[in-house]
């Protein structure tokens, strides 16, 4: 796809991952946010950490990706809402500044794997606190979607092994719903939809067309019910 379709896709996203705004704001509670410096690693446009600079004013926030056009997302969002959040186009896996308050949420890739991204963010917070959000295989997964996702996903008491496993203790575990989840996916084709139906004769519309109908029929089919996804709150 071009730019300009994908800078469109996730306009009806709130956040890229599944999560109620009832949800979130739970999330925020059990990450004592006060002072200090909080670093969303693989922030994409930054939603989460927006509201986190809302709620603590006394708090560094600085969000970290590859992915410029969700970068400008945030900062348009930032400059909009008149919040000092640092979005730094970078590659998350190389932050090497410890900090107290840590988010990552559905960026464990840019590390290598689950295990690697929980050790490598033991180092990022020596001390402190990090929401942790990543997938789970919730029952037992068929084999379009272990293709989809990978050999490398965990069960749910794999990832907290894993967890432990790197000097984490779980202060808090909840996982997303099903409602969540439908939403999510929902609204990740939400924006190439609303494209679709006003560019019909677009010489783009059939690719658009194959995408959107092949994400749905794998969602429905092959991993909705059997991708989790869970979010700790981890201290150590």
């Amino acid at each position: 796809m071009d730019d300009e379709l994908n800078a469109l896709r996730r306009t009806g996203m709130r956040w890229n991952t599944p999560l109620s705004e009832a949800h979130a704001s739970l999330l925020l509670d059990r990450m004592a946010l006060g002072e200090g410096h909080l670093v969303d690693l693989g922030c994409g446009w930054g939603e989460l950490l927006l509201r986190a600079s809302a709620r603590a004013p006394g708090l560094r926030a600085t969000g970290v990706d590859t992915d410029v056009t969700a970068l400008d997302r945030g900062r348009a969002a930032a400059a909009e809402r008149g919040l000092a959040v640092d979005f730094t186009e970078a590659d998350a896996a190389t932050w090497d500044l410890p900090v107290e308050r840590a988010f990552c949420v559905g960026a464990a890739h840019v590390f290598g794997s689950t295990k690697a991204a929980l050790e490598g963010l033991a180092r990022v917070v020596p001390s402190g606190r990090l929401l942790y959000g990543d997938g789970f295989w919730a029952t037992p997964p068929n084999d379009a979607a272990r293709e989809i996702f990978g050999p490398d996903m965990l069960t749910l008491p794999e990832l907290l092994d894993a967890a432990t496993a790197a000097g984490w203790r779980v202060r808090h575990l909840s996982t997303a719903d099903q409602l969540e989840w439908d939403d999510f996916e929902s609204t990740s084709r939400a924006g190439w939809e609303d494209w679709l139906a006003a560019h019909p004769a677009d010489p783009r519309a059939g690719e658009v067309r194959e995408w959107l109908d092949r994400r749905l029929r794998e969602y429905v089919r092959d991993y909705r019910g059997v991708l989790g996804l869970a979010y700790l709150v981890l201290t150590r």
